[in-house]
Order: C-alpha cells, then structure tokens, then sequence
C-alpha cells in the first residue's frame, strides 16, 4: 500500500486555503497583517498551525521569485486572494507556465517542483498580491533546483524552513 505523509488530501489542503482566503477578506486575521504593505520585499505570515497543516498568507513584489523549489515531504495548496500569480513547473524536461488569477486553487504533490512569482501581466496597482497557502505536513524543508543545459533538474541547497513559508 502507499502510505502518504499526511491524512489530508489536496482536496483538503484547497478547502482550507479557501476558507482561509474567506476569513482574510473578512477581516478575521486584521491583526497579523502590516500596516503598510512593503513593495519591495515579499512577506508571509502564518495564520494558522496544528500537528497536521500550516496555512500562510503571503505577499507577492514585482520582481521577486521563490526560486525554482519543492516542499520537501509536504503537500500544499493555494488560493489566490488578489492580483495574479504565474506558476512555473517543472514537468521532467521543460518548465511549463500557467498564470493564476484572483479566486484560482492550485495543488501540489509530492515532488511538485516550481518557482511562483507575481504574474508579469498584471498592472502595476497600490493593491498588494496575496495568496493563502497550505502544507501538510507542516513545512519543515524545501530544495532548490536549476535548470541544466541538458534539460533536468540539479538541486542546489536544501533549506530546513524553521516556519518559514514559500
């Protein structure tokens, strides 16, 4: 039998990332949000944590990427709360690109390797680009990876994330 890491499926990690992109709008988690939003640098906060997920709201610049990576042992899920976000996968020989607008899910499984970053076609607005994200189990580690001239992957660092999302 294949045992997976996590009792929660993607199903699950896509309700939870919905409903906590609801509970944000609504004004549930004013508290953990800044002041003022950075421009420049990306910033995530977690909103909620327990033995079998962690789920962040996170910011996206202009500019700014998370680098080609996995979620190590962890499942995850998104939601995108405003503006747009582009995706690129990896899909074993090439890199692969589909943009995700504002209310779009996406799902990860293990092994899914990708670099997010704010989707270049969106105008340029004083409205920040949020998305709500969710690993199971908790995020505890993600490789980083480049592209070899002979089209496969090479990981470069592994980080342990300490409770830091990406």
């Amino acid at each position: 039998t294949h045992h997976l890491p996590t009792r929660l499926r993607p199903a699950d990690l896509l309700r939870l990332t919905d409903q906590s992109a609801s509970d944000v709008l609504d004004g549930r988690h004013d508290d953990l949000l800044p002041k003022y939003w950075d421009r420049e640098n990306r910033w995530a906060t977690r909103l909620h944590y327990d033995d079998d997920v962690d789920i962040w709201l996170i910011s996206w610049t202009p500019d700014e990427s998370t680098d080609l990576h996995d979620h190590a042992g962890s499942l995850g899920a998104l939601t995108v709360l405003s503006g747009a976000l582009t995706e690129y996968r990896w899909t074993g020989s090439t890199l692969r690109a589909r943009t995700l607008d504002e209310g779009d899910q996406a799902s990860f499984p293990l092994g899914w390797v990708h670099d997010v970053v704010r989707s270049p076609t969106r105008e340029v607005t004083s409205e920040p680009t949020l998305s709500v994200h969710a690993y199971s189990p908790p995020l505890t580690a993600m490789s980083y990876y480049e592209v070899t001239d002979s089209q496969s992957l090479r990981r470069t660092k592994t980080v342990l994330t300490d409770g830091g999302a990406a």
